[in-house]
This record gives structure tokens, C-alpha cells and sequence, in this order.
């Protein structure tokens, strides 16, 4: 009969996919992700989307630390059971923060962050006494300890929320990506980072959806606050069309092959790097969001700078991201997503059409790089796997 500490470890005969815990824990992110989107849109300046980053790199990495922790443990434990729960409602409160989290409500936020990574690591340290895992789990605790006095310090001083917030998540941030070397405990070794490869990628495929849904809820209720009229019609319309062809333009063909390249890699590198540029894809998706109530509310309106950047901004930042993990995963560049980005960045840069013009213009543009995409895809194939 396995140990305590053996039997909160996953074992081999564990199911990959995800279990219904961890997929209770993505709801969290449904409201976090749209209070996200709301921060932005009421707040459209620079300062406003460096803080709105800055909140959405946090909650990012609740869920990206939470997939690891499920991904290392036994989804069946009534410990890890335990823990997805407390994650969920940390996520929850977070996002329940997110409105005035630089105002009155920044304790909340970093007290449900520091709680969860601290509460969880003290768990598995102590659920792990006398394994060689162990020393893992001491290490994450104490980064995370280190971490916690710039996250509660800047939700006590509100002046210097920002700086200290930043410094907290560069720790956080970079802990997994060396090892969290910690005095006495050394570095960890690369069997202690192990990730399993296709579990790994159906979670990064299921917020995607949570973020592609997000973006689905927005044009939704927005459309639904207007007079339904042919240009509020039109706009809605041409939000879902480009939702579909985003979610196109993730899963081919490196959103296929994630799993392998997890587990035939280093895990600190690979999982890392996914990770960050998962975040960058799903802040497009969030900017896309706020362009699409901006579009769908007015939809003939004139657009400004802030506007266009909001429209055409999101799918850039989206295909920005989605560039660099093709480029991780298998060395590839898609030319046709290259030659978008400086379309759609100098739209965001010269256009001034309505703001259902611009949309179009967003929608055409991503249409065209799945079309191209596709048709290299296919020729690809044929050179490679003749008939």
C-alpha cells in the first residue's frame, strides 16, 4: 500500500484528462476575465491597461500555478480536492477585487493570492514529510513566503501598490523558470518539473475557450443593450465570426502538438514559455472584448485612437502570441500572421472608418490569415505525405 505522501503524488495509472474539479476551478475565470475586460473599458489609457496587465499577469498566474499543482498531484486526493476548492474561491475573490483593486479593494486581491499560494505550499510541504518531493514543495514555499511581503505590503500602501506588485509578481515569475534555487534545498532537478504533456495541453485548450467565451458573453450582453437594429446586428455578427476564427487560428496546428513538446522537453522552459505566451494571447482576447462592446454599442460612431486600438489591438496582441507558440513549439513562422500584424497595426495607426468598419477590417484580416494558414497547411501536407 502506497504512503500518505505517495498517495497525494499522481501516479502513472492517473486519468490525463482534466477532472471536474480543476474544470470547476476554470469558472472562476469567467468573472474574472470580465471584470478584467470592464477595468480596461473604463479606464482607456495607457496607465489604465498597464494596471488592468498587471492584474490580469496575477490572476494568470493563479491558473497557470494551480494546472502545475494539478498536473504534480493526484486529482483523486481528497487533499488536492481540497486545494482546487480553495483555488477556485480565491480566484473568485480576486476577481471580485479586480474593480478597485488599486483603490480600496488592493487587500483583498493580494490576500487571496498570497493565501492561496502559501496555504497550498504549506499543505503539500507538510502532506510530503519524509518524501524526497518534498524539498519541491519547500522550495515553492519559500519563494512564494518571499513573495507574499511585497503582495501584502502593496495591499496595505497604496501609493506604492504598483511598484511592489510588480516586484512581487517578478518573483513569482521567474521562481519556476530557474528551479526556485532556495539556500539549503539547492535547484530543482529537471525529474521534479515533469509535466505531463497531454493533460497539460487540454488545460491550456480549455481556458482558451473560457477566454474565447468571455469574448462570446461580451458581444452577447452588449448586443443585448441595444436597439437590434441592421448596425448593432452587423456588429455582432462580425464579433462572433472573428471569436470562431480565433479559436481556428489557436488549435492549428501548434495548439496540436503542444503535448509532445511538453513532454519531450525541458518542462522549465517549455511549460514556462507556453505559460507567458498563453497570457499574451488571452490579454488580446480581452482587449478584443473591450473593442467589441465599443463596436457593438456604437457601431456607427466615428472611431478615435483608443478605440481602433482596442479593435484591431486585440487580434494583434492575440496574433502576436499565437506567432511566438507556433515558433516554440515547432520552429515555424506563418508568414501570412506576420504580414497581419503590420495590416492590422497600421489600421490601429491611420484608420478613422466607424467602428463597424474597423471590426470588419479585423474580422477580414483574420479571415484571410486562417484561409492562407490553411492552404499552406494542406500544400505542406501533400509535399511531405504524398499520395
Amino acid at each position: 500500500m502506497a504512503s500518505k505522501p505517495e498517495r497525494l503524488l499522481r501516479g502513472s495509472e492517473a486519468p490525463l484528462s482534466a477532472s471536474f474539479l480543476e474544470l470547476f476551478f476554470d469558472l472562476a475565470f469567467v468573472l474574472t476575465l470580465s471584470q478584467l475586460a470592464e477595468h480596461l473599458l473604463h479606464d482607456l489609457t495607457l496607465a489604465g491597461a498597464l494596471r488592468t496587465a498587471l492584474l490580469l499577469t496575477g490572476v494568470w498566474t493563479l491558473w497557470v500555478t494551480t494546472t502545475w499543482f494539478a498536473d504534480w498531484y493526484d486529482p483523486e486526493s481528497a487533499a488536492v480536492r481540497g486545494l482546487l476548492i480553495a483555488a477556485a474561491l480565491a480566484s473568485l475573490l480576486a476577481g471580485v477585487a479586480i474593480p478597485q483593486a488599486f483603490d480600496g479593494r488592493g487587500m483583498l486581491f493580494a490576500g487571496a493570492y498570497v493565501a492561496l499560494h502559501v496555504g497550498r505550499s504549506v499543505v503539500t510541504a507538510v502532506t510530503l514529510r519524509g518524501h524526497p518531493r518534498q524539498r519541491r514543495a519547500l522550495r515553492i514555499l519559500s519563494w512564494y513566503t518571499f513573495a507574499a511581503v511585497p503582495w501584502l505590503a502593496g495591499g496595505f500602501w497604496a501609493d506604492g501598490r504598483v511598484p511592489l506588485w510588480v516586484l512581487a509578481l517578478s518573483i513569482d515569475l521567474t521562481g519556476p523558470r530557474i528551479g526556485w534555487p532556495t539556500p539549503l534545498l539547492g535547484r530543482a532537478e529537471r525529474k521534479e518539473l515533469h509535466l505531463v504533456g497531454e493533460h497539460f495541453a487540454e488545460r491550456y485548450q480549455q481556458i482558451m475557450i473560457i477566454a474565447l467565451g468571455e469574448l462570446v458573453l461580451v458581444a452577447g450582453l452588449s448586443y443585448a443593450d441595444t436597439r437590434l437594429h441592421v448596425p448593432e446586428t452587423a456588429a455582432f455578427l462580425v464579433v462572433f465570426a472573428t471569436a470562431v476564427l480565433i479559436g481556428l487560428l489557436y488549435v492549428t496546428p501548434a495548439g496540436q502538438r503542444l503535448g509532445p513538446a511538453i513532454e519531450h522537453t525541458d518542462p522549465a522552459r517549455i511549460g514556462v514559455i507556453t505559460g507567458h505566451l498563453h497570457l499574451v494571447m488571452i490579454a488580446g482576447l480581452v482587449v478584443t472584448a473591450v473593442g467589441a462592446e465599443l463596436s457593438i454599442a456604437h457601431p456607427t460612431e466615428t472611431s478615435d485612437t483608443t478605440a481602433a486600438l482596442m479593435i484591431l489591438g486585440g487580434p494583434t496582441l492575440f496574433l502576436v502570441g499565437r506567432i511566438l507558440f507556433s515558433l516554440t513549439i515547432h520552429r515555424r513562422i506563418s508568414w501570412p500572421r506576420v504580414a497581419a500584424l503590420f495590416v492590422l497595426g497600421g489600421g490601429a495607426a491611420a484608420l478613422r472608418p466607424p467602428l463597424l468598419a474597423l471590426s470588419a477590417v479585423a474580422l477580414v484580416v483574420v479571415l484571410v490569415v486562417v484561409v492562407l494558414d490553411r492552404a499552406g497547411i494542406l500544400s505542406y501536407r501533400q509535399v511531405h505525405n504524398p499520395d
